[in-house]
């Protein structure tokens, strides 16, 4: 781990974002630790967290910096800030190879997470007719995702990339709409990086917090 810069905050729960940003920071081995939110009780919408993220949502990260301290609050942000720190550890360093990457990134964050979240937050509402439709579209995209990984070791190439965490958090929440017996490459991957250091430190950081 490193140990030249202050641990950047990581307040949130185990929701599918944060823990996008968790494996993020294990993977380009930046220091941090984990501040819980009891989402159940509310803490998201205390006083304090609101200061941080008006919003009222996790994750939130606090990159302490000396005089004055950065506060990021979109996940998504928070990945491509993590792969900035790190040159060359969540994207490629080639302009071509790191291009093809954010690609297949932006393809998990639209077709298949978006989806995915608009179908939970319809559901929440009742529109049970329109989340399934939208459940379906979701799981759709991400077993055609099955086709990245049949040309290349992982979704955005031959080096595992913010990508291959968009794709894994979102796979892992859905791996029962999955008919993993029907695509080997897609199995092959996944197994992979369920296995991968980072990934299994990181879909454990709010367990208990890891600081």
């Amino acid at each position: 781990m490193d140990t030249n810069r202050h641990p950047i905050e990581l307040v949130g729960a185990r929701t599918g974002n944060c823990l996008r940003v968790a494996i993020a920071f294990e993977e380009a081995d930046l220091p941090y630790q984990v501040r819980l939110l009891d989402l159940r009780q509310g803490e998201q919408h205390d006083p304090a967290h609101l200061a941080l993220n008006p919003a009222g949502k996790v994750p939130t990260i606090i990159d302490h910096l000396g005089e004055t301290d950065l506060i990021l609050s979109q996940s998504n942000a928070i990945l491509l800030y993590a792969a900035e720190l790190k040159p060359g550890r969540l994207l490629p360093l080639k302009e071509t190879d790191r291009a093809i990457a954010l690609e297949r990134y932006f393809y998990f964050l639209t077709d298949v997470i978006a989806v995915s979240h608009s179908a939970f937050f319809l559901r929440s509402l009742g529109s049970h007719v329109a989340s399934t439709a939208l459940d379906e579209r979701s799981n759709a995209a991400l077993r055609d995702a099955a086709r990245f990984v049949k040309a290349t070791r992982y979704m955005g190439g031959e080096s595992f990339s913010l990508a291959d965490i968009a794709a894994f958090t979102i796979a892992s929440v859905n791996r029962r709409h999955i008919d993993w017996n029907a695509d080997a490459h897609l199995k092959r991957w996944f197994d992979e990086v369920e296995q991968r250091p980072s990934a299994r430190r990181g879909m454990k950081a709010f367990e208990h917090g890891n600081g």
